[in-house]
């Protein structure tokens, strides 16, 4: 059964160069600082997920396709997270272990 991501056209080699790409402390440092005040409703707006993900791709000197980078705003979109919901996040986290 493929991952719930991967139907947005998130490959899993992605979400692996990612993965790894964060358990270099520096990066997950900026990556954390980045994100640790974004709202439920920041994560609603399509502008706002896309200049963060533009910006976390930075960090992690990620090339995405516009593709990839639509695909990754709708998934983040549908899944109406909300920061502040320790379920909402261990949802995320068993998505991606």
């Amino acid at each position: 059964m493929p991952a719930a991501y991967e139907k947005y056209g998130i490959s899993k080699e992605l979400v692996q160069t990612v993965k790894k790409k964060m358990k270099d402390p520096v990066i997950k440092q900026k990556v954390t600082d980045l994100v640790e005040n974004v709202s439920k409703q920041q994560l609603q707006n399509p502008a706002a997920v896309k200049t963060l993900l533009a910006r976390i791709s930075k960090i992690m000197n990620l090339s995405l396709t516009p593709q990839q980078s639509q695909g990754i705003v709708q998934f983040v979109i549908d899944q109406k997270i909300d920061p502040n919901n320790t379920f909402h996040l261990l949802k995320l986290w068993g998505m991606f272990r």
